[in-house]
């Protein structure tokens, strides 16, 4: 058997020479992709002298406690107006308006004797109840960024925040790194739609959607989901034209005589198959095929499950130019005792509180525990060298939320 690290190596290494790929998206298609280039402010952050308040621009000479002023303008939002202002006057402003080049200081509405109306028509004086503040509620041109700042720096995951910083710097369009295009096929002659009726040695097809729906949570594009029997000449050809970066396949990847995708990969393109010190996940098939990565995953949904996590999710999240590529780990006090397999990394589904770990499938650790799945909050690693895990014992897991 090999290492853990060894395999993922290979695999990481395999996905860095495949390169990422860069593409234009419009802002709103570009969240939770991973931005490729800088983005810098084309114009100053505000681009001009505005009010923070609604209320009335002032010179402060002019506002003090109790005094009036005569009202000789409006402003609103998005006027072009810079109304002149003499002694004892001052121009009604709504906020974002652009200050008059005579004002120092905004007055906002409550701290006049109009309080908080809202008035269509300025009136045609104020009294001032509180003074203001040199440069009261003045937004400065430029005072967020310069013109050519750097807004958003290359490497980020675009969220709702960073594209309205994009957009405020003048942006409609950003190169970002594309998602992985991922096909998976799922082999398995017992396999069946999960709405049918299964006859005797048929279950539910669950691999595909499993794999396809993580793929998806890792940010990877899924371009097909498809189902064959265990019949070499229907595997090659469900693989034959799949438009992908990443092919994904499940089952047939261990030492059975049925085992169509160990057959059909292992004898073209540079897939090798190793059996990998882990429980479950042991049998592992990775490689390239015309130019694309193939990962070929145990069967077992927990197998399937687990080598998505260690192996397949990190790869995606490179080609998506995540610099982030793993789950976030703690370590947590084992709630209950449980066994571990000698001489592998043994990395099973568990449910977490605040302080402690326990597996989450009554029966243990078995691949086959599907229903284990659904319960789970984290998985569990623990080192090949421990041969049992006693309540109590600190356990690392890999947090999957």
């Amino acid at each position: 058997m090999i290492p853990i690290a060894q395999h993922r190596d290979r695999v990481l290494a395999a996905a860095a020479a495949l390169g990422r790929r860069t593409g234009t998206r419009a802002l709103p298609d570009a969240q939770g992709l991973v931005l490729a280039e800088d983005v810098h402010t084309r114009w100053p952050v505000p681009l001009f002298d505005n009010s923070a308040m609604d209320g009335y621009a002032v010179r402060r000479a002019d506002a003090a406690e109790g005094a009036t002023l005569r009202v000789v303008a409006d402003v609103p939002a998005g006027s072009a107006e810079d109304p002149p202002m003499g002694p004892g006057e001052a121009v009604r402003i709504m906020t974002g308006a652009p200050v008059p080049t005579a004002a120092d200081a905004i007055v906002p509405l409550e701290h006049t004797d109009l309080g908080t109306a809202v008035r269509d028509v300025a009136p045609a004086a104020i009294r001032i109840l509180t003074a203001p503040k040199p440069a009261a509620h003045l937004r400065r041109r430029g005072e967020d960024a310069p013109a050519g700042a750097l807004a958003v720096p290359a490497g980020t995951v675009l969220g709702a925040w960073q594209l309205s910083s994009i957009a405020s710097a003048g942006h409609e369009e950003v190169l970002v790194h594309r998602p992985a295009r991922v096909a998976v096929v799922s082999t398995g002659s017992e396999l069946i739609r999960p709405s049918a009726v299964p006859r005797r040695g048929q279950i539910p097809e669950s691999n595909a959607v499993l794999l396809g729906a993580a793929a998806r949570a890792a940010g990877a594009e899924v371009t097909a989901q498809r189902t064959v029997s265990d019949d070499p000449e229907a595997f090659a050809a469900a693989l034959a034209g799949l438009d992908a970066d990443v092919i994904i396949c499940s089952g047939g990847a261990s030492v059975g005589a049925f085992d169509v995708a160990k057959a059909v990969l292992s004898g073209g393109g540079d897939v090798r198959y190793d059996a990998v010190a882990m429980q479950p996940g042991k049998p592992q098939g990775f490689g390239t095929l015309d130019g694309r990565l193939v990962f070929s995953l145990p069967g077992n949904p927990v197998s399937a499950a687990v080598s998505f996590e260690v192996f397949v999710r990190p790869a995606l999240r490179l080609l998506a130019g995540h610099s982030d590529l793993d789950r976030p780990r703690r370590e947590l006090a084992a709630a209950v005792p449980w066994r571990c397999p000698p001489g592998r990394t043994q990395i099973i589904p568990v449910t977490t509180d605040a302080r402690t770990v326990r597996p989450a499938a009554a029966g243990g650790s078995g691949s086959h525990l599907v229903t284990s799945l659904a319960a789970a909050t984290a998985l569990a690693v623990v080192p090949a060298e421990t041969e049992e895990v006693r309540a109590g014992d600190l356990v690392t897991v890999m947090e999957l939320s």
